[in-house]
């Protein structure tokens, strides 16, 4: 059985602006509501643990990242309007 062009590939999604309160849970909970998210990294300070603001979502439909990508960016997320989009990939140091 063949993969479609859509829906085979997993997605990188960059979620900014988030409250230093959101978990790792929380962003699970809120992407999962629109298809399966396999990996999800809140971004932390090495020395204080404290979030950065920012982190990472990978969800393995192509579609259901966009959709999740077109419904959450901008909107409220636990009291901040966060930026969501497909990330780029690390550039070297």
């Amino acid at each position: 059985m063949a993969l479609s062009e859509s829906g085979s590939s997993r997605v990188n999604i960059y979620v900014g602006n988030i409250s230093y309160n959101s978990t790792e849970d929380d962003l699970r909970e809120a992407f999962g509501q629109y298809g399966e998210v396999t990996a999800v990294r809140v971004i932390t300070d090495r020395d204080t643990g404290r979030s950065k603001g920012f982190g990472f979502v990978e969800m393995s439909d192509d579609d259901q990242a966009r959709e999740a990508m077109q419904a959450l960016d901008g909107n409220d997320f636990m009291g901040r309007d966060i930026k969501v989009n497909e990330a780029r990939p690390r550039e070297p140091r």
